[in-house]
């Protein structure tokens, strides 16, 4: 092939890397679906668990499915002692993102899971991620503030007992459905950065836990899954809704990036914000006055963003009203981008599954560059 020749599309932008039947996006009119089920609908009416199961699997569980499916996570919360131990020698310093990425390529070592194309393996380990990554998260979050990480308790859901392993209380009836809409919301989208790590580490047949460890440190970057932490230190930045219109016309008059503004895929609306801005107003109406301002000052960005940049199809993404719903729960912003990842596994596992029907190793082609038949410098000669 020719060099020369060859058309190099940065960020890949635009070139199908795979077929898939996982999610569906359509950015022109804001539509997401996972398998074909749009995400309005499952937000409101589904739970996580099922819908991971539907992401994974191919099709909503029956009663008998679902049970089962349920029952196995729920058994499979707490970590092996010396995984605890071993999060109690990080430093303390260390982001939750590292704890998580680090703590999830370990527990390979503990539950070994090489023969990946054994459905057995593969179910297990499946549960075991879905299972135990909240309780990774939850137990990072005490350790790093002096406190003894707390056992899950098997007696609530799987978004409530998240809450108590943070907390030691149980979350009111709002807070649960807002963590599990968190987690259907960030369950997949597409071949984003991090679920196309996961399917070029899958197509080597690595095991799960080197997998999802992989696609977490993909996802910690803050162009992926850390701009909700950024979106509530603007938030907090700008201080007050009078303060909006000076501060983002300064940003754009220096051509700063305005996070939680603007997708590669969506160019309207993320329908996730959408439904992430109801929850937030109907979360905001039982708080004080203090805690609302925070909406308050978002929907002010949202409108003038909206003002200075429709006309360049940049709107509030994902990112942009999660973190302010985050905030209004108690959730520490260091935790913003681990939920995420807690949500993001079920669709890591999905396209791990999708790619091993057809496996075959990425290994895509560059386009060269550099110099070529240069003579080799002794030492003594090099200048």
């Amino acid at each position: 092939m020719d060099e020369r020749k060859m058309e190099v599309v940065p960020g890949l932008e635009g070139i199908p890397a795979a077929e898939s039947a996982i999610s569906f996006i359509d950015g022109e009119k804001g539509i997401l679906e996972y398998r074909g089920i749009p995400i309005d609908e499952l937000a409101e009416k589904s739970t996580f668990l099922e819908v991971a199961y539907l992401l994974i699997f191919g099709k909503l569980p029956n009663e008998e499915e679902f049970s089962r499916f349920r029952e196995d996570v729920t058994l499979h919360t707490r970590l092996k002692l010396k995984i605890l131990r071993m999060m109690e020698l990080m430093p303390e310093t260390g982001h939750p993102m590292d704890y998580l990425q680090a703590v999830t390529s370990a527990m390979g070592m503990y539950y070994p899971a090489r023969n990946t194309l054994d459905e057995e393996v593969r179910y297990w380990s499946i549960v075991r991620l879905i299972a135990k990554l909240p309780t990774i998260v939850a137990a990072c979050h005490r350790l790093r503030h002096g406190d003894a990480p707390i056992q899950p308790n098997n007696s609530l859901s799987f978004a409530a007992n998240f809450y108590y392993m943070l907390f030691e209380k149980e979350p009111d009836e709002l807070t649960e459905r807002i963590i599990d809409v968190m987690f259907i919301l960030h369950a997949d989208h597409e071949m984003n950065a991090s679920t196309f790590s996961a399917r070029v580490v899958g197509s080597t047949l690595a095991d799960p836990y080197t997998i999802v460890s992989s696609a977490i440190g993909t996802l910690s970057g803050p162009l992926h899954g850390g701009a909700n932490e950024q979106v509530v230190h603007m938030l907090d930045e700008i201080g007050g809704k009078e303060n909006v219109r000076p501060y983002i016309e300064g940003k754009l008059e220096s051509k700063e990036k305005i996070m939680g503004v603007g997708h590669r895929v969506y160019k309207t609306k993320d329908p996730r914000a959408r439904i992430l801005q109801g929850y937030a107003r109907e979360l905001f109406k039982k708080q004080d006055a203090q805690s609302a301002a925070m909406l308050e000052i978002a929907e002010e960005v949202e409108k003038v963003v909206d003002e200075k940049l429709s006309h360049k199809r940049l709107y509030p993404n994902v990112d942009f009203y999660s973190g302010v719903v985050f905030s209004g729960i108690g959730i520490p912003t260091e935790l913003f981008t681990p939920i995420f990842a807690m949500g993001r596994v079920a669709g890591w596992l999905a396209h791990w599954f999708e790619q091993l029907k057809t496996n075959r190793i990425y290994r895509p082609t560059q386009k060269y560059t550099g110099l070529r038949n240069q003579p080799y410098v002794p030492i003594e000669k090099r200048k």
